[in-house]
C-alpha cells in the first residue's frame, strides 16, 4: 500500500470517527421542541424510531436519520412504555428516558364536598382521557354517599369505575375509622346511617365550624323522634324537578327523601360528605339546639326553643328584604 493511500485510508477513518462523533453529540444535545405542556401519546407495539418519526412530522426535532444510525449503534435498553406523556422544551434524551420509564402524565379529578353521584358521573364523562364505563344502567344508590371527596390522580385510559372505586375505599376506610372513636348512645344503628346523615350536614352548611353543631341538632331531633325537615333531602328528592325554588308543595309532597313527611333518616346519602361531615355526625357537639337557620352572613342561629327559632327566622327574612 503506497503512502498516499494509507493516507486516504488514514483520512477517511478520521473523517468517519470524527463525523460519527459530532453526529452523536448533535443526537445527545439536541433538543426537543415542543410547546409547553405538550401531550404525546405512544402506542401499544412502537419503537423508538417510529417515535421519532412522529416527532419530526410535528417540528419537534428536525432529522430522524441521525436517531436511524445512532440507534443501531447504541441501542435503548428497554422497550417504549404505552401512555400519554407530558413534555416541555428537553433534551430529546430525556424525553426518550421519560417513555422508557413509563413517567406518564398524571391527571385529576376532583371530587367536591356536597357533590351528588350524578353531579360526579358528568364530569367524569368529561374528563381527559378518563375512559367513562358505567353502565347506563347501573343504579347511582349504589355510590351516592360513598366516594370522598379528594383531589384523585390517574393516568391516560383509566377506567372510570376504577377511580370510582378508589375514592369508596377512601370512603369507606374513613367511615370504619371514625366509626370506631364515635361518641357513645348516638340515634344511629349503622355506619351506613351515619354516612346518611353526614351528607345532611355537609348540603345544610359550608361553614366548617358549624359541622358539629348542625349535626347537634339533628342527632337531638332523632332522638327526642322529631322529623329533621332539612330543605336538601326534599331537593334531593325532586331529583330534576327541582328549579331551585322550593315551594309548599314540595314540603308536603312525601318522597322517600321527604324528611318533612317521613320519620328518621331518608334512605340513602344525598351527596358525598367531607370528612368533616363525617366526623360532626358521629361525634356531635353537645348541645340544647333542635332548630336552626340561615343568620344572613353565611353562617346559621341555632335555637333550643320554637318561640326562638320563629324570632330567628324573622330576624333572617327581614335581613333578606332589606339585601334585597
Amino acid at each position: 500500500m503506497t503512502k498516499k493511500i494509507l493516507l486516504a485510508v488514514v483520512c477517511g477513518v478520521v473523517s468517519t470517527v470524527l463525523y460519527l462523533c459530532l453526529m452523536i453529540n448533535t443526537v445527545k444535545t439536541e433538543q426537543l421542541k415542543v410547546p409547553q405542556g405538550a401531550l404525546f401519546e405512544v402506542h401499544a407495539g412502537q419503537g423508538a424510531l417510529s417515535v421519532c418519526e412522529r416527532w419530526e412530522k410535528l417540528g419537534w426535532i428536525q432529522q430522524c436519520w441521525r436517531y436511524r444510525a445512532f440507534f443501531k449503534l447504541f441501542p435503548l435498553e428497554g422497550g417504549m412504555q404505552k401512555g400519554v406523556y407530558e413534555f416541555s422544551s428537553m433534551p430529546v434524551f430525556e424525553a426518550y428516558n421519560r417513555i422508557l420509564k413509563g413517567k406518564q402524565k398524571q391527571f385529576s379529578f376532583t371530587i367536591i364536598e356536597g357533590e351528588t353521584f350524578s353531579q360526579v358521573l358528568h364530569k367524569m364523562k368529561s374528563s381527559p382521557y378518563l375512559e367513562f364505563d358505567f353502565n347506563p344502567d347501573e343504579s347511582a344508590l349504589e355510590y351516592e354517599g360513598w366516594l370522598l371527596p379528594e383531589t384523585y390522580h390517574y393516568v391516560a385510559y383509566t377506567k372510570a369505575t376504577d377511580l370510582a372505586k378508589r375514592a369508596h375505599q377512601q370512603m369507606d376506610k374513613l367511615l370504619k375509622t371514625t366509626w370506631a372513636n364515635k361518641m357513645d348512645d348516638l340515634p344511629l344503628a349503622t355506619p351506613y346511617e351515619a354516612l346518611i346523615l353526614a351528607s345532611i350536614i355537609e348540603k345544610e352548611t359550608a361553614v366548617a365550624d358549624e359541622r358539629a353543631t348542625v349535626a347537634s341538632v339533628f342527632v337531638n331531633r332523632l332522638r327526642k323522634g322529631m322529623r329533621l325537615q332539612t330543605d336538601p333531602t326534599v331537593i334531593y328528592g325532586l331529583g330534576e324537578r327541582f328549579n331551585g325554588d322550593i315551594t309548599r308543595a314540595h314540603l308536603k309532597e312525601k318522597t322517600p327523601y321527604n324528611t318533612y313527611r317521613i320519620d328518621g333518616l331518608p334512605p340513602t346519602p344525598i351527596a358525598m360528605p367531607s370528612a368533616g361531615a363525617v366526623t360532626a355526625a358521629l361525634n356531635p357537639r353537645q348541645t340544647n339546639y333542635y332548630y336552626f337557620v340561615a343568620d344572613g352572613e353565611g353562617g346559621h342561629t341555632f335555637s333550643t326553643t320554637l318561640e326562638e327559632h320563629n324570632k330567628a327566622v324573622k330576624l333572617f327574612l327581614e335581613k333578606s328584604k332589606h339585601a334585597g
